[in-house]
């Protein structure tokens, strides 16, 4: 079996390609390896993997529509997971055009690589900002995701209603994870844990949106691994039911997922864990809400745990502790 991972030197892609990988699996990974934050920890990532003989890297962006089909001609998928994309709440408000290349053009160029190949199942990166202004908790996929606050939530959206279409038209089984803030060893600089760690190890102040509150459905990343590698062997069905009126359900073989921790942090919390695990304390500065940001995140993960017996382990203290003992290992602190 061939399985192609896309953001292979991105946080969960790599993280995933090494269990792949460690399991025997044959696996294609890719990445653009853009600057959007440090290159060179996204090289240090797929280092990782450069000791696996079954690995095969190729730099390439997924919008790169001549790119892919060279990837196709050289390459047969039987499942793909799609993890690459431009990430970032934030970023999107500035520079929107990289959004749409590759969280739109991107996709859909993986999906007509998944239609070409017949592959078994596509998985793909959704994620809980497509909640938005939703204000009903714990998020469930049977609620409205109508309201996106940002233009990085529009398009994972987007990625959702795409993957119905190929689902329903061409029978492709599609399962798309809408992830709660993924935090572990490796994680991304532009994401509290990791700025946060950063600033309370160097000293520097932190900045506390919201003034403080706020509060984030942290899922650590040996969590969403085993979750993603579960979601894979639940390949959805067309079924002959008449639907029901609900986002999360259809005829066609396609589903979205929640998959978080179901157990919402206080970001002061969050932050008390870090000084805890650090043994400083951090100086705050509390702002205000930023654009495209929402106050609260809380995944409802009872259908994952229904069709795949899901079950997130990791406690926050230990996941913090992890996080700031790779964070000193890495950077010689």
């Amino acid at each position: 079996m061939t399985i192609l991972v896309t953001g292979a030197a991105g946080f969960i892609g790599n993280e995933l390609a090494l269990q792949l990988l460690s399991m025997g699996s044959q696996v294609v990974g890719i990445d653009n390896l853009n600057d959007y934050y440090d290159v060179q920890l996204k090289k240090d990532r797929l280092a990782r993997l450069a000791s696996f003989e079954n690995f095969t890297f190729v730099k390439m962006g997924i919008e790169d529509r001549t790119a892919m089909t060279a990837l196709t001609d050289r390459h047969h998928f039987d499942v793909i997971y799609h993890l690459a994309a431009q990430a970032g709440v934030r970023y999107s408000i500035e520079n929107p055009a990289t959004y749409i290349d590759s969280n739109l053009v991107g996709f859909a160029n993986i999906l007509e690589l998944a239609r070409q190949q017949a592959v078994k199942h596509l998985i793909y990166a959704s994620s809980s900002s497509v909640y938005g202004e939703n204000e009903t908790q714990p998020f469930s996929e049977h609620h409205a995701v109508d309201h996106p606050v940002s233009l990085y939530a529009a398009t994972k959206k987007a990625n959702e209603v795409m993957a119905h279409s190929y689902s329903h038209l061409y029978g492709i089984p599609t399962t798309g994870l809408r992830f709660f803030t993924v935090y572990g060893p490796w994680g991304r600089p532009d994401m509290a844990p990791f700025l946060f760690s950063r600033a309370i190890l160097e000293g520097t102040p932190i900045k506390v949106f919201n003034h403080g509150e706020m509060e984030r459905d942290f899922t650590y990343i040996d969590d969403i691994i085993q979750g993603i590698l579960k979601a894979a062997d639940a390949i959805p069905e067309r079924s002959i039911k008449p639907t029901v009126n609900s986002p999360a359900s259809s005829d066609a073989p396609y589903q979205v997922l929640n998959i978080g921790n179901s157990k919402p942090v206080k970001l002061m919390d969050f932050i008390c864990a870090l000084e805890a695990a650090s043994g400083l304390v951090a100086e705050k500065i509390f702002m205000d809400m930023q654009p495209g940001d929402v106050p609260s995140t809380y995944a409802d993960v009872a259908l994952l745990q229904q069709k795949t017996g899901y079950l997130p382990v990791m406690d926050i203290q230990s996941g913090v502790d992890a996080v700031v003992k790779w964070y000193r290992n890495y950077y010689s602190l």
